[in-house]
């Protein structure tokens, strides 16, 4: 492994080494040298090691002209890059941007002079120092993703102008670098089209061509080579193949038809047609992984279609699965209800004792001819009414017998057993029964719920989600102008009020304040970050975006226990469900003290569950009602809810057995009611719910009735709000408070809780 190390850095060395040679010949028409510093900066930057970028520098100025003045402009541009550097190493701070720039600027000082010394005039000395600053900063921008973020993204707009640029300072250099009339320029060349025609569009190797042969001119003021590099780049167009032979077949034929048939060369032999062979040979034998690499990086901000498409095409697929399961979940909550076996009627019931009786005690009894024929109805009618009784208290006793009956029965003991005997059976039975409908209608509504969720998913997805790619492009490039390196951008409408941003950032840049700005402005509307989660590459965070709701809130609690109670039978609950909706709950315990509290807890806990999995409120208090029905510990809880629609300023509010709430706005005020049972108390309770459209500064009331019954009438309740003039939610539900225990003295003679929401724009 050392050895393999050594080996490394000394490729990286002669690498190194050739770039700043060829910047060394880079040139602005032969008068300004300014892009070998400008490179050895940015590479710096983009964390090559020093100790091997400052001798290659040097070395590379000694090779280029070995002169004493040469060597002095490279030790001082090398010390200006490493001793910055090690001082940041050392202070454990990175260097920012426009400090390189001022290190870049000091690293010509040596250059500056040996020109003013020259007699250079000051406006070209001035101009190459200002454009190898500017060069430094082109290189940077393209650096980054190939250096430091690697291959595995494609580049934005402004980082393709930027290797424009270094392309053609590249190509600059390389026309001043012949070696016995052998062109490097042309092997360069040949080799950079073919790679940029096979892995992007063939479009994109004219305009390529036409950068480097821009270059070539730029360096020796010949515009030569501008021809025959376009003619190449449209030769190996017409060729393009996932065959690498055909494109390098077609630039050499081009090429030797424009020597030897158009003789558009000054001179044209075997040392003018080997560059183009060697660079269509190294091009033919490199490994398809690396292609596949450039192909990634090159992507050019494409549309992604194909992947687009797929993914809708994924979507209709799960959406008619889902239907299906749907479907499923309702066929089953329809064989659950057709399972329910309901309790007989009270008539049948007393029908079906009567018989019971007049078989058992009746049966052999010498009087039951007299009863049950000259007697029939009275005897019946007697029997049902002491049925009734022993129903309804437990059970009867010789008291409750007429006297009539017991003048004439002489079984009147086995008579009374009997029947409370029966009635007692009856009741487990009924109860049994009951508890095992009501569990039936449990798991029914469940199924219900299920199938109703599966069906708004269904619904939700069945949706093409439509893509916006020249947005997608204009985030990455502005966030990228705000120095925030984002890799890849998605936008696409969720519906015709949302859209959905999907951002691939560092995970340093996902705090920035910069990142829902830049988003919001390209998408024309506020947007705000709603999750952010690692992607697949380390160092790299998935953000999602969508548009801000209307409307947000915030609220204020403030309660008190029951005197006397270290135990608060009251519970709250305040839950975000999802981007646009808030949920706030309130549950009261009845009575004080852990029973009270444990039944709130439970009950809260229930409610903001199924709130969470998607389940409607009419499902929701059912099924939390018939739980705790199953119970039966005469423990019950009231429950109070307020679901917000951020989106639309809606408030849905659903109540069992709670006081009235209260929506205060500016001037106004509206109770909300309930006048159903608490939870629990029967099966088949129905929860009181009201919607209200809110406006923004409404101010929400939620309170148990420690604090409701603290007031002589809902009138005094209302006219107390109209009275507290604070915007703060917290002081508004401790003033709440304090006039509640007011109204008893200081003294809670009930767990006593108050919660105050505020709407606001955002």
């Amino acid at each position: 492994m050392k050895k393999l190390g050594k080996w490394l850095y000394l490729i990286l060395f002669v690498g190194y080494f050739a770039v700043f040679y060829i910047m060394q010949n880079a040139s602005i028409y032969g008068l300004i040298y300014p892009f070998a510093i400008g490179m050895m900066f940015a590479l710096v930057w983009a964390e090559q090691k020093v100790w091997l970028v400052c001798p290659a520098f040097i070395l590379s100025a000694i090779a280029f002209e070995c002169s004493f003045e040469s060597v002095i402009i490279a030790i001082v541009a090398c010390v200006m890059v490493a001793l910055p550097y090690y001082v940041h190493v050392m202070v454990k701070r990175r260097i920012k941007k426009w400090e390189l720039g001022i290190y870049c600027l000091l690293a010509q000082t040596a250059s500056i002079a040996f020109q003013a010394v020259a007699g250079v005039h000051p406006a070209v000395i001035v101009v190459g120092a200002l454009v190898c600053v500017l060069f430094m900063y082109s290189s940077i921008h393209i650096f980054e993703p190939i250096l430091i973020r690697g291959f595995a993204y494609k580049l934005t707009s402004l980082e393709i102008i930027c290797g424009g640029i270094i392309l053609v300072v590249l190509s600059n250099g390389f026309a001043g670098v012949d070696i016995y009339g052998f062109s490097v320029l042309k092997v360069f060349v040949a080799f950079l089209l073919l790679t940029i025609t096979y892995t992007t569009k063939a479009s994109n190797a004219c305009m390529v061509a036409g950068i480097l042969g821009l270059g070539s001119m730029l360096g020796n003021n010949n515009p030569v080579f501008i021809a025959p590099f376009v003619l190449w780049a449209l030769g190996i167009s017409c060729f393009k193949t996932k065959q690498r032979i055909l494109p390098f077949l077609a630039i050499i034929v081009v090429d030797l038809i424009l020597g030897f048939v158009c003789g558009i060369y000054y001179s044209y032999g075997i040392l003018e047609i080997a560059p183009v062979l060697v660079g269509s040979g190294i091009f033919l034998f490199l490994p398809s992984k690396f292609y596949n690499a450039i192909a990634t990086l090159l992507a050019f901000n494409g549309d992604r279609l194909a992947s687009k498409n797929f993914l809708n095409r994924s979507r209709e697929s799960l959406e008619r699965q889902i239907s299906s399961l749907s479907q499923v979940f309702c066929e089953m909550d329809l064989v659950f209800r057709k399972l329910i076996k309901k309790n007989l009627s009270v008539d049948e019931v007393k029908e079906m004792l009567f018989d019971e009786i007049k078989n058992d005690v009746c049966k052999n009894c010498p009087e039951k001819g007299h009863c049950h024929r000259t007697f029939a109805s009275d005897t019946k009618a007697t029997m049902e009414e002491l049925i009734s009784i022993s129903m309804e208290r437990g059970k009867i006793t010789v008291l409750d017998i007429p006297s009539y009956l017991s003048s004439r029965c002489n079984k009147v003991n086995g008579l009374i057993s009997h029947i409370n005997t029966l009635t007692s059976q009856y009741k487990n039975y009924s109860s049994l029964v009951s508890n095992i409908d009501n569990s039936k209608l449990l798991v029914s509504d469940q199924l219900n719920g299920f199938s109703q969720i599966l069906k708004n998913l269904a619904n939700e997805t069945k949706a093409n989600m439509s893509f916006d790619t020249a947005r997608e492009n204009k985030i990455v490039d502005e966030l990228a102008m705000n120095n925030i390196l984002c890799t890849d951008a998605v936008v696409y409408e969720k519906d015709n009020h949302t859209y959905m941003t999907s951002l691939i950032v560092r995970d340093e840049d996902v705090d920035r304040p910069k990142i829902p700005q830049v988003v919001g402005r390209i998408c024309g509307c506020k947007m705000s970050v709603i999750e952010n989660y690692p992607s697949t590459r380390a160092g790299l965070v998935c953000l999602n975006l969508s548009t801000a709701p209307k409307y947000d809130c915030v609220f204020g609690l403030s309660s008190c226990n029951k005197a006397g109670s270290s135990i608060s039978g009251d519970c709250h609950s305040v839950i975000r469900l999802d981007n646009n909706r808030f949920l706030f709950a309130l549950c009261d315990g009845m009575g004080s003290g852990e029973k009270a509290s444990q039944k709130s807890e439970t009950t809260i806990s229930l409610i903001e569950n199924f709130y969470k999995a998607g389940f409607d409120n009419e499902i929701i208090l059912s099924s939390v009602n018939r739980l705790l029905n199953l119970e039966r510990d005469d423990v019950f809880s009231t429950i109070d809810v307020c679901v917000v629609d951020l989106k639309n300023g809606i408030a849905d509010f659903v109540k069992m057995g709670s006081p009235p709430s209260v929506v205060r706005g500016e001037d106004n005020i509206n109770m909300i009611g309930g006048s159903s049972l608490p939870v629990g108390v029967l099966q088949e309770a129905k929860a009181s719910t009201k919607k209200i459209v809110l406006t923004e500064k409404d101010m929400i009331i939620l309170c148990s009735d420690g604090i409701s019954d603290s007031f002589a009438s809902d009138n005094e309740f209302k006219d107390f709000i109209l009275t507290i003039k604070t915007a703060n939610p917290q002081e508004f539900a401790d003033k709440i408070l304090e006039r509640a225990l007011a109204g008893n003295n200081g003294y809670a003679v009930d767990d006593m809780t108050c919660m105050v929401i505020k709407i606001f724009q955002t």
